[in-house]
């Protein structure tokens, strides 16, 4: 059920930011964050530590690593703004290098997560 509580929540935070109606891509990052750390920690992993914009690599630089607390990278997360065409993105140069170079990752639209 805590799951449910923090989609919901997600859900109004983005809403929140979209509706003040001059928010950009990264305007989202925080509620993307928060929702990750809070499903970790309702899940018992409460380790896990989300960084937003970390340092760029060779082959480019996802919006966000996630840690597993004891210092090893579990995923990544790959964002675009809202509404974004994720079929157009997948097929993407950007995204087959980083399919390529970085396990566990996630592309989203902040409304879909795939």
């Amino acid at each position: 059920m805590r799951e449910k509580s923090a989609f919901n929540g997600y859900l109004e935070r983005l809403a929140n930011v979209f509706l003040s109606g001059d928010a950009r891509e990264e305007s989202f990052y925080p509620a993307l964050k928060d929702l990750f750390q809070e499903v970790a920690q309702g899940s018992g992993h409460s380790h896990i530590h989300v960084t937003v914009q970390p340092r760029p690599t060779e082959a480019g630089n996802p919006d966000f690593r996630v840690w597993d607390g004891i210092g090893h990278i579990v995923g990544y997360v790959e964002a675009k703004p809202l509404s974004t065409d994720l079929l157009r993105v997948e097929s993407s140069e950007q995204l087959r290098r980083y399919r390529e170079t970085f396990p566990n990752l996630i592309l989203t639209d902040f409304a879909e997560l795939w």
